[in-house]
């Protein structure tokens, strides 16, 4: 049945903010245009920019993006062994077994949390586009950050599902039938969304707060995807910018630190503050902290606990542990606050991107242009931070020993952070060796039933 929207939220009668909240999958969403473009929301700045404040709220709230158990941070943790399940939950046993079926219903949230995500940008991209009413200022940042998030999320779509519909518009009848793009086609607009969103945004963060996505995160991103594509050379430029912005981004030498609100790690966050009530814990924290012997659904892998190179401080200050009777449990704790009823202050926002991996991706970009004593100043970087010893560069190392050392350091670094072990395993052609029980057909989510049956254009994965 199809979801027309009759309610609004308090962000300015913005019928988008509600859907992502209590809509369909984005097929689903039958919202009449000239709702979406209310002249009353984009009429004045502030109006338009407390809508664009909604967006970041609710990307909060989505399944994909807020750390709970069907976002890409915990399934593609599952599917990486990064975690254990410990409480008999098949839907989460199937990532974890790489035995998905086309009905699982966490995977159907994945995918239908990011297509809102996407409509949502969508929305303020059409609100914006040739407004008189708006300065320039306000239609510049708030095209570029919805440009920023759509490439974001289509990142990770186009990284789990392959081949995915490009979706650029509001109009139900268009998107309700919409065909899988290749996969070159969605990095290019990938490419178009962030490269445009670099030439709009500035480099400050309004407030000091690091909630906003602006040119230096654009920038992050684009490093990011030209990794994914082999651009080495275009990684590295990226990277270096990010890495060059020391007014702004420093590593902390404390790593309980570093997952704080507005750490100078952080290249982009979102705070719990628009999940409602007085939370003052992120969905992670929440979700993986263990202080009951069924707390958590997860623990950590026994491989990742067993792989910690002796000495290392990520291994004592990112990991905790509970003690029950009959076992120890493992859990990630670079959150480190779980619900708290009682309340308290806000002090942890949620991580999106930050500045370790630019190192990891400069690092990553140099060793295959051969230029390897710089790839090892910046695994250096990572490594002196985490108490270890740094390496010593010689024309005796090699680049397959780097490039080896640098998947190593980002398992540690990363884990249990946006999928990022279960994707460098996939792009580097390694997840069928590494991981047990995983086929050439697995690499890939499938498309959820409800989609296709909805929608007669949609096919397939292979295996599925």
């Amino acid at each position: 049945m199809r979801t027309t929207l009759k309610y609004y939220t308090r962000f300015l009668s913005l019928p988008i903010l509600w859907c992502l909240w209590a809509c369909e999958p984005f097929v689903e969403v039958e919202v009449p245009n000239d709702r979406i473009t209310s002249l009353t929301v984009f009429s004045d700045d502030a109006t338009a920019r407390e809508a664009m404040d909604g967006v970041y709220i609710q990307l909060f709230n989505t399944a994909f993006a807020a750390g709970g158990n069907q976002s890409v941070s915990f399934l593609g943790g599952l599917s990486a062994d990064t975690y254990t399940v410990t409480n008999a939950v098949p839907e989460m046993e199937a990532f974890a077994a790489h035995q998905l079926e086309t009905t699982n219903s966490l995977n159907l949230a994945l995918w239908s949390g990011a297509y809102n995500t996407i409509y949502m940008c969508n929305a303020i991209l059409e609100g914006v586009a040739g407004n008189t009413s708006l300065s320039l200022n306000t239609r510049e940042a708030l095209e570029g950050e919805s440009r920023f998030i759509r490439a974001f999320t289509n990142f990770y779509l186009t990284n789990l599902y392959g081949d995915v519909p490009l979706v650029v518009q509001t109009d139900y009848t268009v998107n309700a039938l919409k065909a899988r793009s290749p996969q070159t086609e969605v990095y290019e607009l990938i490419l178009d969304d962030l490269n445009r969103a670099a030439e709009l945004l500035d480099s400050g963060y309004p407030d000091n707060e690091r909630t906003r996505a602006n040119r230096l995160t654009a920038l992050g991103l684009l490093a990011r995807v030209h990794l994914y594509l082999g651009d080495w050379e275009l990684a590295e430029a990226y990277s270096s910018e990010v890495l060059a912005a020391t007014e702004l981004y420093e590593l902390p030498d404390d790593l309980n630190t570093v997952f704080l609100a507005n750490s100078p790690e952080a290249l982009w966050q979102v705070s719990p503050e628009g999940w409602g009530g007085t939370f003052t814990h992120t969905r992670d924290g929440n979700l993986l902290i263990r202080i009951t012997p069924t707390g958590s659904p997860v623990s950590l892998s026994e491989n990742l606990m067993q792989e910690w190179e002796a000495g290392d401080l990520r291994q004592e200050d990112w990991i905790g542990s509970f003690n029950s009777a009959a076992e120890t449990y493992y859990y990630p704790y670079k959150y480190k606050i779980r619900y708290d009823a009682s309340g308290g202050n806000l002090s942890e926002y949620s991580m999106l991107m930050r500045l370790a991996e630019q190192y990891l991706i400069r690092a990553e970009a140099r060793i295959w242009q051969g230029k390897l004593e710089a790839a090892v100043a910046d695994l250096n970087a990572i490594r002196e931070r985490a108490g270890l010893e740094e390496l010593i560069y010689t024309p005796a190392l090699t680049q397959e020993q780097l490039l080896k050392e640098v998947m190593q350091q980002r398992h540690y670094e990363l884990f249990s952070e946006w999928g990022h072990r279960w994707l460098d395993l996939k792009r580097t052609g390694k997840a069928l060796e590494v991981l047990e029980g995983v086929s050439e057909t697995d690499l890939l989510y499938p498309i959820p039933e409800a989609e296709l049956l909805k929608n007669p254009n949609l096919t397939q994965n292979a295996g599925y």
